[in-house]
């Protein structure tokens, strides 16, 4: 199997079988975000307790990408520091602009092939997106209230 075959099964099990998609009972930031070119939607709940992502979920549609570059994500910043979690968006959105500084980034490397359709860099980084503004302060910590 070659590197781009195992990519496209790893974005396709992310698709099809995500990792942490549902909402948290207990959330105590979230955030929803929209990439308005596409459609794609995504709202990311985040428990943090004593600065770490204690739990992380999203809802959401979209395309294959953007469903799983946001399984990929909540899997690779569970339990990480908020800082540590911060710097994982920034890293991610770099690696797809080229400018990444030769860290690995697990099973997001396998969203690499986004980087030659600037459209679908959009798809991939929406979870990232939501997850820097989650982790921002300027976000109100109050969930919102579920029927």
């Amino acid at each position: 199997m070659n590197l781009d075959d195992m990519y496209r099964e790893t974005i396709l099990d992310h698709n099809q079988n995500p990792r942490n998609r549902g909402h948290l009972g207990h959330a105590t930031k979230t955030v929803g975000m929209l990439n308005p070119t596409c459609g794609d939607q995504i709202e990311l709940e985040l428990l943090l307790d004593d600065g770490k992502v204690s739990d992380i979920r999203f809802a959401g549609q979209g395309c294959s990408i953007s469903m799983a570059s946001a399984s990929m994500m909540t899997e690779a910043v569970k339990g990480k520091s908020i800082e540590d979690a911060r710097a994982l968006a920034r890293q991610f959105k770099a690696f797809l602009t080229g400018a990444n500084n030769g860290e690995s980034l697990g099973d997001l490397e396998a969203l690499q092939g986004v980087s030659q359709f600037p459209s679908r860099v959009k798809c991939a980084t929406l979870a990232h997106n939501a997850l820097e503004k989650a982790l921002s302060d300027d976000v109100d910590e109050s969930p919102p209230n579920r029927q």
